[in-house]
């Protein structure tokens, strides 16, 4: 009697976890998941792009293939002499693979996006950015504000190349600049110097 009653408590134990199983929704479950993400692009040896993520989640279905990035993500782009150039910051962020290849590869950026370039001094600011891998820009149809040390520029929709170096708004408004012209004025990239500070 006690070995009937132990069978009937493993069926019923596992006829509930196949309900389980059931219910579970295999879209919508990560295949593969990714704490503290670094990972690196190079070209010929040289530092292109560093990439970073808190957290990294891989799902696929029948369409397509993405990685999502709930907990934000931070890339960082080099000119061709391994200086640092450019750096994205977002809240959240997906790259999505098209496995009819209509649409291709998309890469999206969005919540609290910033973008900087450290040479030009420039940064914008936006909600949504999407970043074409095959023509190397970035753009939006969002509100953008852009700033610099000539001024401040804001409108919605922009175009770039993907290190933020010829940022053009479509349609700006209530923009204003300024121009002051310093020839003896010393500018140090302090993200990328190396070596002792001039003297004042």
């Amino acid at each position: 009697m006690a070995t009937a009653a132990a069978v009937a408590f493993v069926l019923f134990g596992c006829a509930r976890k196949l309900r389980e199983a059931e219910s579970l929704k295999l879209a919508d479950t990560p295949m593969q998941t990714v704490g503290d993400m670094f990972a690196v692009k190079t070209k010929n040896g040289k530092l292109e792009m560093r990439l970073e993520a808190d957290k990294m989640e891989r799902y696929e279905n029948d369409t397509c293939t993405y990685e999502s990035f709930p907990l934000g993500l931070a890339v960082y782009g080099y000119t061709e002499d391994g200086l640092l150039e450019s750096v994205i910051i977002s809240d959240n962020a997906r790259h999505e693979i098209d496995k009819t290849n209509k649409k291709g590869e998309v890469w999206s950026a969005f919540g609290n996006v910033i973008i900087h370039n450290v040479v030009n001094r420039q940064t914008m600011e936006t909600d949504t950015i999407y970043w074409d891998q095959k023509n190397n820009e970035i753009w939006t149809d969002c509100y953008v504000k852009m700033y610099s040390p000539d001024g401040m520029m804001q409108g919605y929709g922009m175009r770039s190349d993907d290190r933020a170096r010829n940022a053009i708004l479509h349609n700006p408004f209530n923009s204003y600049g300024y121009s002051v012209q310093d020839t003896t004025q010393v500018i140090v990239d302090s993200v990328n110097f190396i070596g002792p500070f001039p003297k004042k």
